[in-house]
C-alpha cells in the first residue's frame, strides 16, 4: 500500500467577499536549497527542522504535529521519547486516530524488537479498526534471525549463455561486488556460444581481480555442452576450452581436468591453467539466502533494483548517493527498503535532493517495503512528493 495514512489537505473555503489585503509571509525555503550533508548531525537537525514546511493533515486519517515530531525523534535516534509521545496519543484519543498512527508505534515496537507490548497494542489495534492487524515481524538489530549464518546471493541462470547477455552479465558483477560474494547456479542453461562464454569469462576475472567469492553450482550440463563443441587440434573457441576448464574445478573433477589441459596446451601451444579445486559443500538449509533471482539470458535485462538498509545516517550518505548512479541508465529504479531500519534527518535531506533531480530527469523512483516510522519522516521532509512510497505490511 503507498502511504495510506497521508491524505490530502481540503481546499480551503473561498469566502463570499474578498478579504482585504494582508502581507505575505516570506515562503519557506525549497528543501532542495538545503544542504543536509556537511555539519554535525544534531546542529543540523535544529537548524534544518524550522525551515522545512509541515503540512498538518486534519481527519481521521491524517497525521498531525505530535506523529511527525515522532518520526524526527526516532530519526534522530530518541527512540524511548518517539515510542512515549506516540503511546501519549493514543492513550489520550485512540477511538479518533488515524491508523497511520497506529501503524507507526506498532512498527516502533518490531524495531525494537518489543513483542509483549506490540500484542498488547495489536488488540487494540483490531478492535479500533476491526480487521486483521498486521503480523509480528522482529526487525531489531538484534534479532535471532540476524545472528544465523547467511549466505551469499544466488543467481540462476537460464536460457542460452551467449552475447546477448551482456546487460545480464553485468547485473551480475554488480549483485556480487555489492555483497562480496555470489553463488551462480547453471543448471537451467541450455545452450552456449562462444561469444556467451568469453562475456561469462569476463565477469568472472573481474570478480577473482576485486577478490569477489564466486561459487559455480550444477556446472555439470553446462561442461557437457561445452565438451562436445571442442575439438583438440582446432585453435578454435579459445574461452569455450577456458571455461570448460574452469567449470571442472567447481566440479572436482581433476583427472578430466588434467586430460584437457593437455589437449589445450598441444592445440594452442600456450601453457593452460594450473588446476586449483574448487568444489564445495551444499549450503545448509538453516542459512538465510541474502538474494536470490532467476536471470533469463534470452530475455532483455528487467529494471536493476537498488537495496538501502540498516541505519543511514550522516556518516552513510555515500550509499545513498549511489542511487543517483545506479539509476543513471534506467527510466524506473526500485529501491528495496525492507531491511532500513532508520534514516536520519540529515540523510533523508540527501535522499530528497537526489530524488527530486532524477525525477526533473522523468525517472520514477520507487521505495519498496518502508517501515512506518521511515515513512513518516520521508513525509515531512517531502520524499513522498518527489517518489513513489510503498509501506511494508
Amino acid at each position: 500500500m503507498v502511504l495510506p495514512f497521508f491524505g490530502k489537505k481540503p481546499a480551503p473555503r473561498v469566502p463570499d467577499v474578498a478579504p482585504e489585503p494582508v502581507a505575505q509571509a516570506p515562503e519557506p525555503p525549497e528543501l532542495s536549497t538545503l544542504d543536509f550533508s556537511v555539519g554535525d548531525p544534531t546542529r543540523v537537525l535544529a537548524h534544518c527542522a524550522g525551515q522545512v514546511e509541515v503540512q498538518e493533515i486534519g481527519g481521521g486519517s491524517g497525521i498531525g504535529a505530535a506523529y511527525e515530531e515522532a518520526a524526527v525523534l526516532y530519526a534522530n535516534g530518541s527512540t524511548v521519547e518517539a515510542e512515549a509521545l506516540l503511546n501519549g496519543v493514543l492513550d489520550g484519543d485512540a477511538s479518533h486516530t488515524g491508523e497511520g498512527v497506529w501503524m507507526m508505534l506498532l512498527d516502533l515496537y518490531r524495531l525494537t524488537g518489543q513483542r509483549q507490548s506490540f500484542e498488547t497494542r495489536v488488540l487494540d489495534y483490531a478492535t479500533r479498526f476491526e480487521r486483521s492487524p498486521p503480523p509480528w515481524l522482529d526487525l531489531s538489530s538484534e534479532s535471532g534471525q540476524a545472528t544465523r549464518p547467511r549466505q551469499a546471493p544466488l543467481v540462476n541462470l537460464a536460457g542460452a549463455l551467449s552475447g546477448q547477455a551482456a546487460s545480464q552479465f553485468e547485473q551480475i558483477g554488480v549483485i556480487a561486488k555489492k555483497s562480496g560474494s555470489i553463488r551462480i547456479d547453471l543448471g537451467r542453461l541450455r545452450s552456449v556460444d562462444v561469444t556467451g562464454c568469453s562475456q561469462f569469462r569476463a565477469v568472472l576475472r573481474e570478480l577473482a581481480a576485486e577478490r569477489v567469492k564466486v561459487s559455480l553450482l550444477n556446472c555439470g550440463a553446462l561442461a557437457e555442452m561445452l565438451s562436445g563443441q571442442v575439438r583438440p587440434g582446432q585453435a578454435e573457441g579459445r574461452d569455450m576450452w577456458l571455461l570448460q576448464l574452469e567449470l571442472l574445478q567447481h566440479l572436482g573433477e581433476q583427472e578430466r581436468f588434467e586430460d584437457l589441459a593437455v589437449d589445450y596446451a598441444i592445440t594452442f601451444e600456450e601453457s593452460p591453467p594450473s588446476w586449483e579445486p574448487r568444489a564445495e559443500a551444499q549450503a545448509t538449509t538453516s542459512a538465510i539466502v541474502t538474494h536470490e533471482v532467476v536471470m533469463d539470458l534470452d530475455a532483455p535485462a528487467a529494471s536493476k533494483e537498488f537495496v538501502l538498509e540498516g541505519e543511514l545516517t550522516s556518516a552513510s550518505v555515500e550509499k545513498i548517493r549511489q542511487l543517483a548512479a545506479q539509476a543513471a541508465n534506467l527510466q524506473q529504479l526500485e529501491v528495496e527498503c525492507a531491511q532500513l531500519r532508520r534514516i536520519d534527518f540529515v540523510s533523508a535531506g540527501t535522499l530528497f535532493n537526489i530524488l527530486a533531480t532524477l525525477q526533473a530527469q522523468g525517472k520514477q523512483i520507487v521505495l519498496r517495503n518502508v517501515n512506518a516510522m521511515v515513512a513518516a519522516l520521508l513525509r515531512v521532509m517531502g520524499v513522498d512528493q518527489v517518489a513513489v512510497v510503498m509501506l511494508r505490511g
